[in-house]
């Protein structure tokens, strides 16, 4: 099952490097439609729902039971078409990720001991959902991956993408140690290692703004909520900064939307210049020595007025990631909806 996973993956890999050569700049909406258009009035049934149905709304990132048509039902040319539409609202990087993660239910089945048929560590259960309908170019409409530790969901409005939060990746393991062919894998290395370096650049005085907290917290603290909100904003600003150290944030902040479409990221870094960088604050909860392991339990976060990124390593004796973007002003396309929607009716 493994192989035939990862072979789907590389056929969608190969084919949509050659889609994305001959198409424009955002070829999201023909792909998703080849993907709907695949399906058989059962698996559309699942897979594709109004764009106003409240499950849009609904995401987490744990096993659980989903709505949507996982990749074990669907025909190998289907989950090319999903991995697809997938790929081409994601940069190379972010796709070799969310690919990286889903191959982490292979290792938690030797892991854990499960039988190679188990259903809960399953590369095979990631659920993918199409709200509204994309043959209407004009009509919103979203594209959405859930499953344990993938939950993304991209928003469309007039054939062009106008967000893709809330966007959770996490790592379980966080280091793979076990003696396994991924032993050694650390997908979210990048996201941790710069953080230390952030942090550990500091000055004493520094450090009194920037860290929080000693104790880490056991998650990411606004978890699946609708709408995020941190109750105040801690930290260091990026204005306290030097220069070499502002750079070293905005390295830390870029890491995580450069998963995505460009177009996705630049809008992120357009608001975000709009709102000011000046803005932005980088808090620490946590041990502060690097290391990976029992014990050393990290999580930061950059809060600002558009955005949010958090970070924890806590659980499974800090070797179990969560990470997660939120757009404070944006989540799931709702502020450019709304401005659509104002402008229709006037």
């Amino acid at each position: 099952m493994k192989a035939l996973f990862i072979s789907y993956l590389l056929l969608a890999v190969t084919a949509v490097t050659t889609l994305a050569q001959k198409q424009s700049s955002e070829p999201t909406t023909p792909v998703v439609q080849q993907f709907v258009h695949s399906l058989n009035p059962e698996q559309r049934q699942l897979a594709v729902l109004a764009f106003d149905d409240q499950e849009r709304y609904n995401w987490y990132y744990v096993p659980r039971d989903r709505k949507g048509l996982p990749l074990k039902k669907m025909t190998p040319e289907q989950r090319t078409a999903a991995m697809q539409a997938l790929q081409t609202l994601l940069s190379t990087t972010g796709y070799q990720k969310i690919t990286a993660i889903i191959d982490l239910e292979n290792v938690l089945r030797v892991v854990e001991n499960r039988p190679p048929n188990d259903t809960y560590r399953d590369p095979e259960n990631y659920y993918f959902t199409v709200f509204g309908d994309p043959d209407q170019a004009k009509m919103p409409w979203s594209f959405r991956i859930d499953g344990h530790h993938v939950a993304l969901q991209f928003s469309m409005l007039n054939g062009k993408l106008i967000g893709f939060t809330p966007a959770f990746m996490g790592s379980n393991p966080g280091v793979v140690r076990a003696e396994v062919p991924q032993k050694g894998t650390f997908i979210l290395q990048q996201e941790a290692d710069l953080a230390y370096k952030l942090l550990n650049g500091l000055t004493e005085e520094q450090l009194k703004k920037a860290v929080i907290s000693d104790k880490c917290p056991g998650d990411i603290v606004t978890t699946n909520t609708r709408k995020a909100s941190i109750d105040k904003k801690e930290g260091i600003a990026y204005g306290e900064l030097t220069t070499a150290q502002q750079k070293l944030f905005l390295e830390l902040l870029t890491t995580y939307l450069d998963n995505y479409h460009v177009t996705l990221k630049n809008q992120q870094l357009d608001k975000l210049r709009k709102s000011g960088l000046d803005q932005l604050v980088f808090a620490w909860a946590g041990d502060r020595e690097p290391g990976y392991g029992p014990g050393k339990g990290q999580y930061y976060r950059i809060h600002g007025p558009t955005i949010l990124i958090e970070f924890d390593n806590s659980q499974n004796q800090a070797n179990h990631i969560h990470s997660v973007v939120r757009d404070l002003t944006n989540d799931f396309g709702e502020d450019m909806l709304r401005l659509h929607y104002e402008q229709q009716h006037k």
